[in-house]
């Protein structure tokens, strides 16, 4: 069911994740230092080798399908994404491990990328919800999720332990399948609305 694909917008390709990419996202996770956010798990780049040797492992289980993130034209490698804790059985997928070089964050870029796999999740696989989750002070990523038409479902206290040590509070929301139509109209709509 989830299998590597390429998924192509007109800002952005997600393509599945390569060893090969390591150079270029090393380069993209520094512009912005990302990994110094402590509510982020976002790695750095002396970190980058084995991140991707993580994500391609779980994918080989089959619980994880990870992308690099392409900004178009250029088809510069500007970050990293995936499904995550597939379901098959159930139809069920979380998008999330996403991170982007600070220079493409609210371009558009993001809208465009959940869109795609947002899309390839519904309509192409089927799946009955699609779930994000996110630190509880990770402001700016509970409004990007919120952005996008996803609903809290709840708050996960004392979920995790944070790189830091410290615990972590995980927002959950979702998207599921009977409102998805509503979803990509409103995310159309913000693709093409005036910046």
């Amino acid at each position: 069911m989830f299998k590597p694909v390429t998924l192509t917008g007109s800002t952005v390709s997600l393509v599945p994740l390569s060893a090969d990419h390591e150079p270029d996202l090393k380069l993209a996770v520094q512009d912005g230092a990302l990994w110094t956010l402590w509510y982020t798990s976002v790695p750095a780049p002396d970190a980058m080798h084995a991140e991707i040797a993580r994500r391609l492992e779980l994918q080989e289980s089959g619980t994880m399908l990870p992308f690099s993130v392409l900004s178009q034209p250029d088809g510069r490698l500007v970050g990293m994404t995936t499904y995550m804790n597939i379901d098959s059985v159930h139809r069920h997928v979380e998008i999330g491990s996403t991170w982007y070089a600070r220079s493409v964050q609210k371009t558009g870029l993001n809208t465009e990328a959940k869109l795609l796999l947002l899309a390839h999740a519904f309509d192409d696989l089927d799946c009955i919800a699609v779930e994000f989750r996110t630190h509880f002070m990770n402001q700016a990523s509970r409004r990007a999720i919120e952005r996008l038409g996803a609903r809290l479902d709840g708050i996960l206290r004392s979920h995790q332990r944070a790189g830091d040590g410290s615990l972590r509070d995980t927002c959950c929301y979702s998207i599921v399948a009977s409102e998805w139509p509503t979803v990509r109209s409103h995310l159309r709509w913000l693709m093409e609305k005036p910046r």
